[in-house]
Parts: C-alpha cells; structure tokens; sequence
C-alpha cells in the first residue's frame, strides 16, 4: 500500500496561528514540507519570487502564504513530485502574466494553458507546481490544492472525509474533498504511485485540536482504523 507522509500537528503551534480556522472536526491545512539539497534555491523562489513571508521554526524556514505554510530544509531527496502520491502542488494566482513572467525568470515552465489561465512550472528537486488565475481573489497568491495520483483515489478520498472531516465533491473531472485552506484532489493511474517520504515533497502537515496522526508508520494492529487508505498512526 502506497502511504502518503502526512502529519497532523496539535493547534497551538507558532505555525498553527498563520493557516485557515479549522473546521467542525478541528482540522485545517497546516504545511508542505520539503526537502532538498538546495533550500536556497526555494527559498528564492518561495520568498523572494512569489512573495511569500518567511517564517522560522527551528531549522527549518517556512514561505508562509494565505492558507498553507511551505516549509524546505536541506538535505537528500530521493526523486521529483510526479511518479509518487503527492504528484503537483496548486496555487491561485490573481495576474496570471505578471506570476508567470516572474516564475520564468527563475524556473522552467513545463506547461501553459493561455483558454483555461493555466501554467506548470518545476521548482528545483523536481517539485512541480500550478498555478491558476483567479482575478476575483484579494491577495496576489493563495494555496488552491494538493493534487493526489493514486489506484485508491475513493478510498484516500473517504479516509479523508471520515478522519478529517473534508468535504467529498468534484473539482472540474477530478474528484476531490475540501477542508478549510486546501482542496484535496486525486487524479487515477493504473499503478500505485511511490510512497513521498524521502522525495522532494517530504510530506503534508495539518493542523488539529486533539491528535496528532503521522503517515510515516503503520497503525499498531490493536488501534488498527477501519479506513483502508492510507494507514496511520493516532495519538492523544
């Protein structure tokens, strides 16, 4: 089984303060996490490029932007985004040409769509990220979405809902849940994608009342949750 690493933090945290007001479960968009041999390439990128406020917690610096903290720290990866679980980070974006000329300057774009206000560009380690136009939104960037690929996309998505609370619904052709900061979407393939630990896009982070969930680790057969996908780990 193809495991997604996934934390969700207890509230209160510094970072906790900066993400969505969570939702009737308690949980909310907190992080994304990366990890590269050249943070100061994202934090170029992130920071200076998009405009992201850098925030530290440790060591690890964090571009912080409506809905989402995006955090990189250095050391190894073991491959891009595409080919494992977590296949592309999305954000919207109020100028599309404004963001994109930017992005070029400093990355490669893969992928523009000029009808649907679309482009996809590949961040150092083979991040590979979205962006979308939204002019009615009022802020220049916000978080949209994390896009999942993966053989099990109604059972993640149902996990999803049952231990989060996230909204099911569609987004375009793609299904999807909703929590508060983010839309989960999932795109199929035909085989399981690579786990994420270990790869540019380390893991995603929640921000929770309660408990804390880790997708790193199995659940212990004795706590074993009835969700098929993915598997996890709950403490109080």
């Amino acid at each position: 089984m193809t495991r997604i690493a996934l934390i969700l933090m207890l509230a209160g945290l510094q970072l906790g303060a900066q993400v969505e007001p969570p939702n009737s479960s308690g949980v909310s968009m907190g992080h994304l996490h990366i990890i590269t041999p050249d943070p100061t390439a994202h934090r170029k990128l992130w920071i200076d490029v998009l405009g992201g406020k850098l925030v530290k917690a440790g060591p690890v610096e964090f571009a912080m932007f409506p809905g989402v903290l995006v955090g990189f720290r250095s050391g190894p990866s073991s491959g891009g985004s595409v080919g494992s679980i977590i296949d592309h980070l999305g954000f919207a974006v109020k100028d599309f040409e404004g963001t994109k000329a930017k992005i070029e300057a400093a990355a490669k774009i893969v992928s523009v769509n000029e009808t649907s206000r679309q482009f996809f560009a590949l961040f150092p380690g083979d991040v590979t990220v979205e962006f979308t136009e939204d002019k009615n939104q009022n802020v220049p960037i916000r978080h949209h979405h994390i896009h999942f690929a993966t053989p099990q996309e109604d059972a993640m998505r149902a996990w999803y809902a049952k231990l989060f609370g996230a909204i099911p619904g569609m987004r375009g052709k793609f299904k999807a849940a909703d929590l508060p900061g983010v839309n989960l979407s999932w795109k199929p393939v035909d085989k399981p994608t690579l786990p994420s630990k270990g790869r540019v896009m380390d893991h995603v982070g929640f921000e929770g009342k309660i408990y804390r969930v880790s997708l790193r680790k199995p659940l212990k057969p004795a706590r074993q949750s009835k969700c098929s996908q993915p598997s996890a780990r709950i403490s109080d």
